[in-house]
């Protein structure tokens, strides 16, 4: 449980370290203040880094104390579903090249609706399925003129 506390600030400050030190690789502007484009990305680093410290302090002085949120939530159904999503969402993503937009949409969206809402909604869920995909499809492909793999 100590971990799951303190593992999101930690995260954040690795994050927000690695961007602070990738800003001062950017490369200098050639018009105007050559360091013009260094300032946002570095600023906004520094205050994520700061954050992310605070954040790291306030955990650390609760960090004995039990989250009944953090605890249902690791013992509920909603950690099946994070997981079944990933899962989903990466095979999505291996077979969108493969069969296009469409297809694996279609698919991707079937699968997780009729994991959500069950074989008895088995109507509403091919509905939905086919019905967002297409509209999608049509109003990227047709409407804006976006070429979908």
């Amino acid at each position: 449980m100590k971990i799951v506390k303190i593992g999101m600030p930690v995260l954040m400050i690795l994050i927000s370290a690695a961007f602070l030190i990738g800003s001062f690789m950017l490369p200098k502007a050639n018009l105007g203040n050559p360091n013009g484009p260094l300032y946002f990305p570095m600023g906004l680093s520094i205050f994520m880094l700061i954050l992310s410290i605070i954040y790291l302090f306030k955990e650390l002085k609760t960090i004995n104390e039990v989250n009944e949120n953090i605890q249902a939530l690791l013992n509920s159904k909603a950690m099946k579903l994070i997981g079944v999503s990933i899962v989903l969402g990466v095979v999505y993503s291996l077979i969108f090249e493969i069969v296009g937009f469409l297809v694996s949409t279609i698919v991707f969206l079937g699968l997780l609706l009729f994991y959500l809402n069950g074989r008895k909604k088995w109507i509403v869920n091919i509905v939905v399925a086919v019905g967002f995909s297409f509209i999608t499809w049509y109003g990227f492909s047709q409407l804006l003129g976006v070429s979908l793999p």
